[in-house]
């Protein structure tokens, strides 16, 4: 396991301020209330240890096929429906919904490969993830990648916390599946939006893996 880049400058700020705080706790707070120093060190310890946790990147044997639509991220699935999508479709698909929690590993990878065919980003709101209006009212990028198969619509939605919404692709990139397009930071959703009639492969309340598991087939 390693850590992600976008993890680096969360971690150095934690540590300076772990060390910080606690020589500062150290050496003004009487020696006879050494308890109390040693509750800050630890709940300090706790908050460094969740940082770097958060941005791991463990290393996983990713799952491939050209029928297979791979999920791009890990959490809960928490919407699986028909709905219509008014940004790039314009039409009626079908949308699977992840909700990624704080202690979910971060990164958001290619459900396929092809070509990035839409990329926008959009300021919102900071809704909570699972929110109804999250999907259009929140800070958002909406990417589609096409190929023979059809096109594919992930849209990262920022949540409550989430306030940082990283991607890396821009429009007519080539990508292949399971590569890194985007990153949230400390809780988010992502939204799939799939060609009407492609077989889905998760239930709804499933937990689900970015890069293994096989959100759907063609």
């Amino acid at each position: 396991m390693t850590i992600h880049r976008e993890g680096y400058k969360y971690i150095i700020l934690a540590t300076i301020l772990w060390v910080a705080i606690s020589w500062t706790a150290n050496h003004f707070i009487p020696k006879e209330l050494f308890w109390i120093t040693g509750i800050i060190t630890f709940l300090l310890f706790l908050v460094w240890f969740w940082i770097v946790a958060f941005f791991r990147l463990p290393s996983r044997n990713f799952v491939h096929g050209e029928e297979k639509i791979i999920c791009p991220a890990d959490g809960k699935v928490v919407v699986i429906e028909e709905t219509y999508e008014p940004e790039y479709f314009k039409a009626n698909r079908l949308q699977i919904s992840v909700f990624m929690s704080p202690v979910n590993v971060h990164v958001n990878r290619n459900p396929v490969s092809g070509v990035i065919k839409y990329m926008k980003y959009h300021k919102g709101k900071y809704l909570v993830a699972w929110h109804p209006k999250s999907s259009t009212e929140n800070e958002r990028t909406s990417i589609v990648i096409g190929n023979d198969k059809g096109d594919i619509l992930m849209r990262q939605i920022a949540g409550a916390m989430a306030r940082r919404i990283k991607f890396y692709v821009e429009e007519n990139d080539i990508v292949k599946q399971n590569e890194e397009f985007g990153f949230i930071s400390f809780g988010s959703r992502v939204d799939v939006f799939l060609p009407l009639g492609t077989k889905i492969n998760v239930n709804i309340g499933d937990v689900v893996k970015g890069g293994i598991t096989v959100l759907a087939h063609y």
